[in-house]
Order: C-alpha cells, then sequence, then structure tokens
C-alpha cells in the first residue's frame, strides 16, 4: 500500500504545473490585510486522505522550489511613512486705517459796522442835474437808515401847482447783488402804475399817473428799496428823473442820491 501511494504521489507532483502568478496574489493579498484569519481546515477524519495531502504538498514545495523563493522572494510593500502635515494657512489681519481728524477753518462773520465816511457837501446844480425847473421841484438823497446790506433811496417832489401827468424814475445802478425789497410813495397806490425792471445794468423803478388822476399841489415822496452786495455802495451812478404837465405847461427835474450828512 505504501508503493502506491509512493507512486501517486510522484504522479500527482509530476504532472502539477505551479502558478505563479495566483501565488504572488494571494501571498499579496495575505500581507495587504493582515486582519483576515485564515480558515481552518476541517479535521480530516481519514488518516490515509491526510497522509495523501501531506505527501501532495511536500510534492508540490519540492517540484515547485517554493515559486515564490524562485522569483527572488515575496516584494516588500511600500512603506508608508507618516502624513505629511498640512501646514494651516497664516492669516493675517490688514490694520484699519485711522480716520484722518480734519478741521474746518472757522469763518468770521463780516464786520457790520460801516467804515466812517466824510460827509458830502449838498450838490449844487450843474449840467447833468436839474432840481427845480418852474413850479416843480426835486431833492434825492439816500435814506439814513441804509446799511452795508440794504439802502433806500428817496425822491422828494414838490410843485406849487396840481399835475396831471406825472412819470418819476429811479435808476439804482447795478453795482453787485442789487436786488428790489419793495418801493412806496406818498400818493395813494391806486393812482399810478408801478414796474420795476433791468434796464441798461440798471434796476429801474417807474411810477406813471394814471389817466384821469391829478397829484395835488404840495409835497410829495417816491422811495426805492433793495439788497446790495456787503459793504458801502456808492451811490455816485445812481440817478432819478420826473417829468410833469402843470396848467403853465410842462416841467422835467433829474438828479442823483447823495449820502446823508
Amino acid at each position: 500500500m505504501n508503493e502506491e501511494i509512493s507512486r501517486q504521489l510522484r504522479e500527482a507532483a509530476e504532472a502539477h504545473e505551479p502558478n505563479r502568478a495566483r501565488i504572488l496574489a494571494r501571498v499579496e493579498r495575505g500581507m495587504a490585510d493582515p486582519t483576515v484569519r485564515r480558515r481552518t481546515p476541517a479535521i480530516v477524519r481519514s488518516g490515509h486522505r491526510a497522509a495523501i495531502a501531506a505527501l501532495i504538498a511536500a510534492a508540490t514545495l519540492a517540484t515547485g522550489g517554493l515559486a515564490v523563493a524562485a522569483i527572488g522572494g515575496v516584494p516588500s510593500m511600500p512603506s508608508t511613512g507618516p502624513a505629511p502635515a498640512v501646514s494651516s494657512p497664516v492669516v493675517t489681519s490688514t490694520p484699519t486705517p485711522s480716520v484722518r481728524a480734519t478741521s474746518t477753518p472757522t469763518r468770521s462773520a463780516p464786520a457790520t459796522t460801516p467804515a466812517t465816511t466824510p460827509a458830502s457837501p449838498r450838490p449844487t446844480p450843474t449840467a447833468s442835474s436839474r432840481f427845480q425847473n418852474g413850479p416843480l421841484w426835486s431833492q434825492g438823497s439816500l435814506d439814513p437808515d441804509s446799511s452795508i446790506y440794504w439802502a433806500q433811496s428817496n425822491l422828494i417832489l414838490k410843485t406849487t401847482q396840481p399835475l396831471t401827468s406825472l412819470t418819476v424814475e429811479l435808476r439804482i445802478v447795478q453795482t453787485g447783488g442789487v436786488r428790489t425789497t419793495g418801493n412806496w410813495r406818498t400818493l395813494p397806490p391806486e393812482d399810478f402804475t408801478v414796474t420795476v425792471h433791468e434796464s441798461g445794468g440798471s434796476l429801474l423803478y417807474r411810477w406813471v399817473l394814471k389817466p384821469g388822476r391829478t397829484v395835488p399841489a404840495g409835497q410829495h415822496e417816491f422811495a426805492a428799496q433793495y439788497n446790495h452786495a456787503t459793504g458801502n455802495r456808492k451811490t455816485g451812478r445812481d440817478k432819478y428823473y420826473a417829468h410833469a404837465q402843470t396848467p403853465t405847461g410842462p416841467t422835467t427835474v433829474w438828479g442823483g442820491f447823495p449820502p446823508p450828512r
């Protein structure tokens, strides 16, 4: 019986061709997953089968020459070193620019006290003025309540005869910032047509007696009010003009507005 077993083992060993690829695959799987538990073969009940299995294994090792060893040994798995440390990005804070304090210069308010000017003499009739003509007499002046911001130009008319027609004009030269703020007269307002407008670089105030109305003999006053640029405004170019019709004929007077004494 032993000879028969030996013959079968020799024949099995001669016919066996080890599969190198399968052996390597199994070895690599075993090394890659060391946690895999190998299945314990069942207990061979028959002693004859156990002996045959042992002889086959021995023959395989003999004929295969340890195929794993023949190819230079089991390849080693690449060593896995510790994972490289991932450096956290460095967060840099940008300083908030400070707000530069600025100071606004304080402007001082303009002086409200007008400069003192010498008193102007009372004007005398010249070629550029005529204060009296027949029964009509006139006088122009700058109101004493005028300031460096505002002014009023006054005209006084005196007549010794009634007037059946009358046109009065006050021309205030545009010296800067001249703007009307009003006007008035001592005669009834419903007797006149009043207009104020820009004309030839001046602010022109005009009063026209309505047809059928009459100005009685006596003293009458007309006034023009206006704002102007800050300062002592010069009135040398301001003029007035008055033309009237009397029972004895037409009459005309004109002149300027000197500052008060």
